[in-house]
């Protein structure tokens, strides 16, 4: 086992926990729909144009055109909404945490869609993150943290989370087929961003109060709302493909999943305020129930 891949699915978790915590502000300026909006449309054209480069456009089977559709307006579009509606209300640390129930919620999905029954293991394992989550949100905030401020009842917050990762579980497996196949994972990537972006482009066309930018949009505004999604969507994506290329898929899975954890340093960074222990303690419970999962 190489060193390299390791570090890249470490630097798949920490991309994603540092993304979310940068995208806080610029998501509680613009507005879910507004910050949705531009980073799809960025990160399309960047995918694109990584796809057109490497030549993997060729790779795609049209036929499975149905799937490329849902999973770009579930996946993408409607469960980053959804993901940013509780980032903006919830705060980084929760957002993720809820986002980490993805491994036990795309198990439950897979059981029900594509009639995959559950081993003993995954369902130990889904029981043990669902118990971190909930020790981790219910008695881990600080009181004292800006990121772990509510804007919103707790059971809203909850239900955002869980509606954003069971819409973007469902948008990965309905691309299953389609990988299966011989699609490239840079050109799927390609693909469903771009869908997305032009369906959220047109929708920002609707003379609605509820698609327009909350705040002026200026160099600097652009820049952090961009650069977050750049993060997630193309580097942090790139390197848990590596890892997943180079490693066993159960490590490399358990490894890119461990963005509740380092989430909590970089608030500690951010803020200089040390995190509540129960918020350490759930977080690792968390993580761990998905190793159960990924490993088992």
């Amino acid at each position: 086992m190489t060193l390299l891949p390791l570090l890249a699915a470490l630097g798949a978790s920490f991309g994603w926990a540092s993304g979310i915590v940068i995208a806080q502000s610029p998501a509680k300026q613009l507005g879910a729909f507004a910050f949705t909006h531009i980073q799809l449309v960025a990160c399309g054209v960047l995918a694109a144009a990584l796809t057109t480069a490497l030549g993997h456009w060729h790779s795609v089977p049209w036929q499975f055109w149905p799937a490329f559709v849902f999973s770009s307006v579930f996946g993408i579009l409607l469960g980053n909404l959804a993901m940013i509606a509780c980032l903006r209300r919830g705060g980084p640390r929760r957002t993720e945490l809820l986002l980490s129930l993805k491994a036990p919620i795309v198990g439950g999905i897979a059981f029900f869609w594509l009639g995959e029954v559950p081993t003993p293991a995954d369902i130990l394992g889904a029981t043990i993150t669902l118990i971190g989550v909930c020790i981790a949100i219910v008695f881990g905030t600080n009181t004292q943290s800006q990121s772990d401020a509510r804007f919103a009842p707790l059971l809203h917050i909850v239900g955002l989370g869980v509606v954003a990762t069971a819409l973007q579980g469902a948008g990965f497996l309905a691309m299953k087929p389609a990988l299966e196949a011989g699609l490239s994972p840079i050109a799927a990537t390609a693909l469903r961003l771009l869908g997305a972006a032009a369906l959220i482009s047109v929708m920002a066309c609707l003379p609605m109060k509820a698609v327009k930018p909350h705040a002026a949009l200026d160099l600097p505004l652009l820049g952090k709302t961009i650069l977050p999604g750049v993060i997630g969507y193309i580097f942090a994506s790139s390197l848990l493909l590596f890892a997943f290329a180079h490693l066993d898929a159960g490590i490399a899975a358990t490894l890119g999943a461990l963005s509740p954890v380092l989430i909590l340093p970089i608030l500690w960074a951010k803020e200089r305020l040390r995190p509540h222990p129960m918020a350490l303690m759930g977080a690792l419970i968390a993580v761990s129930g998905t190793a159960v999962i990924a490993l088992l």
